[in-house]
């Protein structure tokens, strides 16, 4: 008697264009409702940047700038920018997580897009940082932060963070395609976003004082144009050739990481 084996059948060849957008707002939205079953992501949404912005508002307002007041048009849109590229993170570990405990393995099995997992978690992991920027406003404005533009210019910002956050996690997305452990997506984002974030004017108004080498990687850091671009719209200032830089930085690590991350893929998805 000869065992028969069945060589898994390339379902992406099946599915229809629109088939494939239903395929990613559906999973999409399994990552959403997931929240609702694991409130502790909830609580890592809404509780961190809280946490951020009033320690960083109590602790350095004073220190630095003589007030609160006076320190938060400086903090508000960095730390919104560094909670952008830390969220961006979960989209790897959230990937990893799925692919370790087997997930992948169940959805390799459903007539679906077989980009459809990737791009779903993209998705919804979008939608979770513009909950994030939310609530870094939220209490941004509950403790003296003002608006020094427009509405037009904060849905502007919006817009540009959530870009960039897009374009940047298909970094966290790669690595998370390469390591066998969700836990090492985070200590990445521990050894990368930490000090890309704070080598930058993310809490600082400028480099001036900062010795000469540093004082260069800051002033020429793409989490720097982010944040000076933020606080063009939200507080008031230059914008545009923040934002194009910004973007060409996000841009080009995109066109690195993208390739790769859809490689390792298909190799293990």
């Amino acid at each position: 008697m000869t065992t028969a084996t069945f060589a898994p059948q390339d379902l992406s060849k099946r599915v229809a264009p629109g088939t494939a957008v239903r395929n990613i707002l559906t999973l999409a939205w399994r990552n959403l409702v997931q929240i609702k079953h694991n409130p502790m992501e909830l609580l890592d949404l809404s509780l961190q940047p809280m946490m951020f912005v009033l320690l960083f508002a109590y602790v350095f307002g004073p220190a630095m700038e003589g007030s609160v007041d006076a320190y938060l048009p400086v903090l508000i849109p960095g730390i919104i920018a560094q909670n952008a590229l830390f969220a961006g993170m979960s989209t790897g570990f959230g990937l990893n997580t799925d692919i370790t405990k087997g997930v992948f393995d169940r959805f390799r099995s459903l007539p679906i897009s077989r980009s459809a997992p990737l791009v779903g978690r993209i998705i919804a992991d979008t939608v979770k940082q513009a909950w994030s920027m939310s609530i870094l406003l939220a209490v941004g404005f509950a403790i003296g932060f003002r608006l020094g533009t427009n509405v037009f210019a904060l849905l502007t910002s919006f817009i540009l963070l959530l870009t960039f956050a897009v374009l940047f996690s298909w970094t966290s997305v790669y690595i998370a395609m390469k390591v066998s452990e969700p836990e090492k997506v985070q200590i990445f984002g521990f050894v990368v976003i930490f000090p890309l974030s704070f080598l930058s004017t993310a809490f600082i108004k400028t480099t001036e004082g900062i010795p000469g080498p540093v004082a260069w990687v800051m002033d020429n850091s793409p989490v720097t144009h982010l944040v000076e671009a933020m606080r063009g719209l939200l507080v008031g200032g230059p914008v545009l050739e923040h934002a194009w830089i910004a973007l060409v930085w996000g841009l080009g690590i995109a066109l690195v990481f993208a390739p790769l991350s859809l490689r390792a893929f298909k190799k293990r998805a």
